[in-house]
């Protein structure tokens, strides 16, 4: 069983950054101060803290023919879920950096992957595997 990862990222402001993981992307809020918000993001613990300047993605690599935004983080999906959490963001409109998609088709390591920003320019990707026992982090 896997256990529940950590992140504390930076945002430029914190009331934005509870709409979009809330209201967006659907996570459940937890702790909180002034300065910083516990987000239930599928199960992992995200924590959004107010920074003066964030600098967001600020380069791009590129991944079987996209731009690949660096840094980002995200959350590997069974494919159900995946596919719920896109019509939820495509309903509401979000703009994506990289469309949802299926990258990698017909290999070992085929997956439906999509990248968004949050209101802070923070990266983050969303993927599922065909396969996740045999693709996860095997080559």
């Amino acid at each position: 069983m896997l256990t529940p990862f950590h992140l504390a990222i930076g945002v430029s402001d914190l009331s934005a950054a509870e709409v979009f993981y809330r209201d967006v992307l659907g996570c459940t809020l937890g702790r909180r101060s002034d300065q910083w918000i516990d987000f239930n993001l599928f199960g992992h613990q995200l924590v959004c803290h107010e920074v003066l300047a964030s600098a967001g993605a600020a380069a791009t690599n590129p991944v079987d023919g996209e731009n690949v935004p660096v840094p980002h983080f995200g959350v590997v999906l069974a494919l159900d879920a995946f596919e719920s959490l896109k019509q939820r963001l495509v309903a509401q409109g979000v703009t994506f950096v990289i469309e949802p998609q299926t990258r990698f088709q017909g290999e070992a390591g085929e997956q439906r992957t999509m990248f968004l920003l949050d209101p802070s320019k923070n990266a983050i990707e969303f993927k599922a595997f065909r396969n996740i026992d045999e693709s996860l982090f095997k080559a």
